[in-house]
Formats: C-alpha cells, structure tokens, sequence
C-alpha cells in the first residue's frame, strides 16, 4: 500500500530586530515560537531586569515553543506546557492569520499559575483559535516564583541605588511588551492596538502593568479574568505588622535553605534553582512586591486616586472561583476574613443564609468578587469605559461539587480551545466558548466587547451594577447577583483599608 503523500509544511517567514525567524503555517495561521525577547537571566544576571536579547546571523528556527521557566511539578494544571524547564525561558509565541491585509489588533496573554507557575506554551493557550478571528495572539513566558520575586539584602548590597529590584516577573512583561511594541508590525500586528489579557495572577498582572509607570502607553485595553484587586503587597525592605518585607522573606528563606548567615549576592546566585522552589513561595503572601519604582503602590490604593492607565477594562470573576477553600485554613486566603468584627461576621452569616453558604463563598468573594466589583466601580467612575462578567457555565461531565465555575474553568472557553481539557464537553460549551472568544477579540479589535452573538455586553457604572452573565444557556446581561452580602464586605474593606475607598 502506497504510503499517503502529505504536502510540505509551509514556512512563513518574518524579521524582527534581532534577526530573521522562520515560523510554521497550519490551517490559516502563522506561527512563531521560542522567540527570546529578552537575555537569558542566568549566571549573574539571575536577580537582575531583564535586557535586550542578542541578535542572532541567518534564519531561526521559529517552529517550537521553548522551555518553561523553572517552577514546582504541575499538579495537572492544564495551563503549564512541555518540559523541559530552564532558567533560560524569557521567549513569546506569535500567532497571525496568514492573510493579513492590514494592521491587526493584537492581543498578549499573561499567564497565571499564582506567579509561581505555568508558562505561555500550554496547548490551552494555543493562539490560533483568536488567530482566525483576525488579531495577532502573542503568549509570553516569564520568571516565576522566588527567580522572579525575590529580594535579599545581600542582592539590595550589590545593586545601584536606582536599580529596580524584587518584580523580575513584571519587568519580564514590560520587556515583552516592549518587544511587542517594537516588532509586532513584522507579523501584521498593530502596535497601537495592544489588548494585555490574564487570568489568576496574570489577571492581577494586568492590573499591575495598569498602574506601573514603565508599562504606560504600552498596551491600549485591558481584559482581568479573575484577577484579585484588594491585595496587599509587600514592601521591598520595610517589615509592616503582619506583613513582612521581600527582604524579609527573602533571609528567611535563605536560612531554611541552610545558607550562611553572611551569604553573599554571588553566593545566592550561586545556588540552585531547584533549591529556590522549597518551600513553595505563597503568591498572596510572598510573590506580591511593592518594589518602589516599577510598582510604588498597591493597585487598589493607584485605582482609588485614578493613577491607573486611563484604558477600556474588561474585568469578571468565575461563579464558584475559591469553592473548596474555607475560611477556617491556615492559608493566607484563609486568613482574610481574620480581621472581621463580631458584628461584621454576624452580619455576613445571615447574608449567606447560615454557616454552610458562609463558608463556601466568603473567601471567593473577599479575595475575587467583591475586588473585581469595586476596581471596577472606581475604574468607571473616573470616566474610563468598563464591562463586567461573570462566568457560570459548568460542563454535564463536570466531575467537582463546585455549585458553578471554579477558579480557571473559563480558559478553554476564551481560547476557544476545549479540545485540551480532556474531558467530553457539549454543544452547549461549544456555543459558549464561541461567544467569549468573539466578544474578547471584539473588545481588541474596537475597545468594546462585541461580536455576533447577543445580547450586547451593558457598560458598567452610572446605576445598577450591570455585568454579562455566561451561563449554560448563553450569555444573560443582568444586575450583579449577591450585590448585598457584596456590600457587607466592600464596608470591612471600608474600614480595614481606607485608604483604598
């Protein structure tokens, strides 16, 4: 039997500063991977901000993605991609329709993985999909975990003054974006039309960039999938009550990894990355730095004065996001009902209807809808066009209690990409998936959340909090459903936080 002739692979070709690259042509779509955007931050540039990468002579080969920064074992999270992982892994993916007749939007997806994992060469966030709706999709890799958020005093000893420290991971996405700003036109992007999008830590990274000053002007929209918005950063070197500082955590570290007391910056660059991974940072707690010059404040404290980048926002929240963590854990999203009086607790009890449903949602809603809610009240009310979701659909084959959607679910639905879930799905989500990703593509392409499917997304502010309900039966505008327990909460944050009304 004759063996089937396949046709030769096409190989799309682009330029960009550092040299020609020689991507892969599939089904439409132009892609381009393993681009380094920035220097390998290895040897004694661990711990230090990213810099331009070098140039390279004759093509490279574009057709596989790279390694993924280095990080603890996956858990199944569908969200990390292939080994292998490497210190060296500060590359971006491009995907562009191959017929380009003009500019296109483009938009940058930031991972999440609570800033300790993940990477942007998971097949789930495989561009093409959004591709073939006419943007340029970029997916980027940056440093995770204690290699990317990180501060010691040996490291404060031997840096300039001026030199920023502790963000590494955010100043990776400010490079990348400088990157994208600088050669993105090679594959058909429009770098005047840069939507950045995230989930998880990389929703609460979309907010970051919002409010650092390096990143302004480098992204025109922004879209935040469950992306915290009332969390309380760390300083970079003054300890706080109950909150120490990232030089702080840094000793402490240090010391559980049995270093010497007196180790030096060369030392700690010295050790392996490996050892850098025990034990686990925690990304509420740990991975969350008030660096003082690429972020000078916490974001809810910059979206109270109207410091934030003056862009359209997209922000929402899954239906059952934090559902199998109680407020009795030990763990810092345990904790932050803590500091609730007796009166405030009582309150929120009744709210909830008893104990039971006090417990199942509380922590999702201190830690993601109520921030979501009030971000997005102050992003309105200082004149800047927002939209609000809420995401509800559950799969049949759903194997969790959940009662709704839990943390991450919404994924495949955005890169309309169930195929990588692994698990058998129904028309329903295939509907579903198909008006996200029109509407997310929609908001890149015109700065408003739009596409065929109905009803049209309501604007938030000005009245009752209206928001876009994806449900099992499409998507449904409607008020913001528990708005009253909601309001309990925003009044603890009132009086805990003031500075953050």
């Amino acid at each position: 039997m004759t063996a089937p002739v396949h046709p030769p692979v096409a190989e799309p070709r682009a330029r960009v500063e550092q040299g020609a690259l020689v991507g892969r042509r599939l089904e439409g779509v132009d892609a381009f991977k393993g681009i380094p955007y920035a220097a390998p931050p290895v040897g004694a540039m661990r711990w230090r901000p990213p810099v331009p990468a070098a140039s390279w002579a004759g093509d490279r080969d574009a057709g596989q993605v790279g390694a993924i920064c280095i990080q603890p074992p996956a858990n199944g999270d569908p969200g990390v991609g292939p080994l292998p992982m490497s210190e060296d892994c500060l590359t971006l993916n491009v995907w562009a329709p191959a017929e380009r007749p003009g500019p296109l939007p483009v938009m940058v997806w930031i991972h999440g993985g609570g800033y300790n994992n993940g990477s942007g060469t998971a097949a789930l966030y495989d561009g093409s999909g959004l591709a073939r709706r006419g943007v340029v999709l970029v997916s980027i890799n940056y440093r995770l975990g204690r290699l990317g958020f990180f501060d010691h005093p040996a490291l404060a000893a031997d840096r300039a003054a001026d030199e920023p420290a502790g963000n590494y991971g955010v100043m990776d996405q400010i490079a990348a974006l400088e990157w994208v700003r600088d050669n993105i036109a090679a594959f058909g992007g429009d770098p005047a039309n840069v939507t950045i999008f995230g989930e998880s830590a990389g929703g609460a990274a979309v907010t970051q960039l919002m409010v650092a000053r390096q990143a302004r002007g480098l992204f025109h929209k922004a879209i935040v999938q469950s992306g915290l918005g009332r969390q309380q950063s760390a300083e970079l070197a003054l300890d706080r009550p109950g909150r120490p500082s990232a030089q702080t955590l840094g000793r402490n570290w240090a010391r559980s990894a049995r270093l010497p007391a007196d180790v030096t910056a060369e030392g700690l660059r010295a050790a392996p990355a490996e050892a850098l991974l025990t034990p686990a940072p925690s990304f509420y707690s740990d991975n969350l730095i008030v660096d003082g010059r690429v972020l000078t404040e916490d974001v809810v404290e910059a979206f109270a004065a109207g410091r934030q980048a003056p862009v359209p926002l997209i922000m929402g929240t899954n239906s059952a996001e934090f559902w199998w963590i109680r407020p009795t854990e030990a763990s810092a999203y345990g904790r932050a009902e803590d500091a609730l009086t007796e009166q405030e607790h009582d309150a929120l009890i009744e709210a909830y209807g008893g104990p039971q449903g006090y417990d199942a949602h509380i922590v999702s809603d201190l830690i993601f809808n109520e921030p979501v809610r009030h971000l997005s009240r102050l992003h309105a009310e200082a004149g800047h066009p927002t939209w609000l979701y809420r995401f509800d659909v559950v799969p049949a084959s759903n194997p969790e209690p959940s009662g709704g959607a839990t943390h991450a679910s919404e994924r495949p639905y955005v890169f309309d990409n169930l195929h990588t879930v692994g698990r058998p799905l129904q028309a329903r989500d295939d509907r579903a998936a198909k008006a996200m990703a029109a509407y997310w593509t929609g908001f890149a392409r015109s700065g408003a959340p739009g596409g065929a499917e109905a009803p049209v997304w309501p604007a938030f502010g000005g009245g009752r909090d209206m928001l876009l309900e994806f449900t099992n039966d499409g998507p449904i505008a409607r008020p913001m459903p528990f708005a009253g327990r909601l309001d309990l909460i925003e009044a603890f944050y009132a009086r805990t936080r003031p500075a953050a009304r």
